[in-house]
């Protein structure tokens, strides 16, 4: 099994910043893909920022210029910094990583809250 631990979030004004950060623990073999995403009310679950093994990484389209995702390999953590941000951007965000293990698998956290006011 993998845990993962988040941090961070919280409540933030329009045009902000936050900072999120997750580790991961555990029966960790090999990282494919570790990253953020969000999912607000009503709405589905979303991509925010994910980095490969490869460390490539794709951003959704509404953070990409605003939010910046770093990974720390010693650690197994990824580091979400959010700059600039709208009301847009509250919605409980949930740190996700894919595991090479036996087979591949998917671990979520248990989600972290953000909220934005103007």
């Amino acid at each position: 099994q993998v845990q993962l631990v988040e941090s961070g979030g919280g409540l933030a004004q329009t045009g902000g910043s936050l900072r999120l950060s997750c580790a991961a623990s555990g029966s960790i073999v090999s990282i494919v893909a570790m990253g953020w995403y969000r999912q607000a009310p009503g709405k589905e679950r979303e991509l925010v920022a994910e980095i490969t093994k490869y460390g490539t990484i794709k951003y959704g389209d509404s953070v990409k210029g605003r939010f910046t995702l770093s990974r720390d390999n010693d650690k197994n953590a990824v580091l979400l910094e959010m700059n600039n941000l709208d009301v847009e951007d509250t919605a409980v965000y949930y740190c996700k990583l894919i595991n090479f293990g036996m087979s591949m698998a998917t671990y979520w956290g248990q989600g972290t809250q953000v909220t934005v006011s103007s």
